[in-house]
């Protein structure tokens, strides 16, 4: 299917050297794509970075500063002047980092060279909460109830407005994300303060105070939306997955499809999706996500990005994302249709990362041994290897397994394989409590909400 995704219309925005603005898996994962297209990868690194297999695996590297993220993968002069050096023609931003910086994507733009990813309005569009909401009204995608504007200053106004949505109520920062910047409101007597609370911290996280108000949802779970977009007006959806398997609204879990979940129930707001994408002129690869109770789906915000779980949905629809993505952006025209999109057994994403499983401290040091674990279906995306010094200044995500089954029930026992199959050693990481988690019955039998982790955990810390 990969060989119809894209054919060449616009050959103005052709390049054959791609600058990786990232680290660790997810540059690796792009080189990958880009020796697959015959096209030259270079990427930047920290100095704390200059040993990692994803520099050794690129055709040149360039460091760029200090291992602090603010002195190297956050510097966006040092990666355009790093760009240049190399002589790309393009930037791809992974996932984190400047992945949705509608300053970083202009200033590629500037510079004569190719963004990876939606052009700066999409972003700014789909980064403001509020703005996004109105994007997805007029395009007919379900949201959460609630005004689609600011909230005002006026106590006695935001006061009328919690009232007439209903208590329990969420407070969410308009230029928010990665679940900071929200307070639950569970009555008017904590209302007030709540408020002030969370301009404060919007303020001081995001750069703006605006903040927006929703009916919260009890015991939702979190379903999500993958699209792929042209620069012509061309989009499609592929398929859905189900991210509720969260702590501290961190995903851990992932898989494709979400169990239990009709598509006759989910094939509109798929195509609803798509319709929003349209109408803002998006381009590129992007993410949908919603809160999903009593068979309702609301929208809560677009990820404008390539997401950590692409590639549970790259194994059930058969499309590799991140090559589709590439060709997007340069210029070439989706030529599958929506009809031709077909989502095959299920999958299961585990993200490992260097933390105590039982404290969930973060965890650096020397990997003295890591053997990756064999079977049908089986996929590991990883940078690491033994001898692979685990830096205190980066994410803890390390590594991800991902399976591959002809339903949930053999894609689950492949995932149970696959983790007893993973040996690493020198540090700790999650993989025990993954183990333990696809034991539980409650996951097992899917449709768990965003809360069943947590609870499942803290019933594990007091036994």
């Amino acid at each position: 299917m990969q060989s119809e995704i894209v054919s060449t219309l616009d050959r103005a925005r052709r390049f054959d050297t791609v600058l990786i603005a990232n680290r660790g898996e997810i540059a690796l994962r792009i080189i990958r794509a880009c020796r697959e297209m015959g096209l030259k990868a270079a990427v930047i690194c920290s100095q704390a970075d200059r040993d990692a297999a994803y520099v050794r695996a690129a055709d040149q590297s360039i460091c760029i500063g200090p291992a602090a993220a603010a002195k190297s993968y956050l510097n966006k002069d040092a990666i355009l002047l790093a760009a240049r050096l190399s002589g790309a023609g393009a930037v791809h931003p992974g996932y984190g980092f400047l992945s949705e910086s509608a300053a970083f994507s202009a200033a590629v733009d500037e510079a004569g060279m190719v963004f990876i990813g939606p052009d700066a309005a999409s972003i700014s569009k789909m980064g403001d909460k509020i703005a996004a909401k109105n994007a997805m009204l007029a395009a007919g995608v379900p949201c959460v109830p609630g005004p689609d504007h600011e909230l005002p200053s006026d106590p006695e106004t935001i006061a009328r407005i919690a009232s007439e949505i209903g208590y329990p109520v969420i407070i969410k920062a308009a230029g928010g994300g990665g679940g900071r910047g929200m307070r639950v409101v569970p009555d008017a007597a904590t209302l007030q303060e709540s408020v002030t609370l969370t301009r404060e911290e919007a303020r001081k996280a995001f750069g703006t105070p605006a903040l927006y108000m929703e009916k919260f949802l009890p015991h939702p779970r979190h379903i999500e939306i993958q699209v792929l977009c042209d620069s012509h007006g061309n989009a499609v959806w592929l398929g859905h997955r189900d991210c509720s398997m969260q702590r501290r609204h961190q995903k851990v879990v992932e898989e494709a499809p979400a169990p239990g979940i009709a598509h006759d129930l989910i094939g509109p707001v798929g195509e609803a999706c798509v319709e929003a994408c349209r109408l803002i002129g998006y381009r590129g690869v992007g993410t949908f996500e919603f809160l999903y109770e009593d068979g309702a789906f609301y929208f809560i915000e677009m990820n404008t990005r390539l997401q950590v779980e692409h590639p549970v949905t790259e194994m059930t629809s058969g499309i590799d994302i991140v090559q589709a993505q590439i060709k997007v952006a340069q210029g070439e025209v989706l030529q599958v249709a929506q009809e031709r999109v077909s989502c095959e057994g299920h999958s299961f994403e585990c993200r490992i990362n260097a933390e105590d499983p039982a404290t969930f401290m973060p965890s650096a040091g020397i990997i003295t041994e890591f053997e990756l674990p064999q079977g049908p279906g089986v996929r590991v995306d990883t940078h690491i290897e033994a001898g692979y010094k685990v830096s205190p200044y980066y994410d803890s995500l390390i590594a991800k397994v991902i399976v591959h089954g002809s339903d949930r029930r053999q894609a689950m026992e492949r995932m149970r394989k696959a983790l007893a199959g993973l040996k690493l050693e020198g540090i700790a990481t999650n993989i025990p409590l993954l183990r333990v988690l696809f034991e539980d019955e409650g996951f097992a039998a899917g449709e768990a909400d965003i809360h069943y982790l947590e609870k499942w955990l803290k019933k594990r810390s007091v036994a």
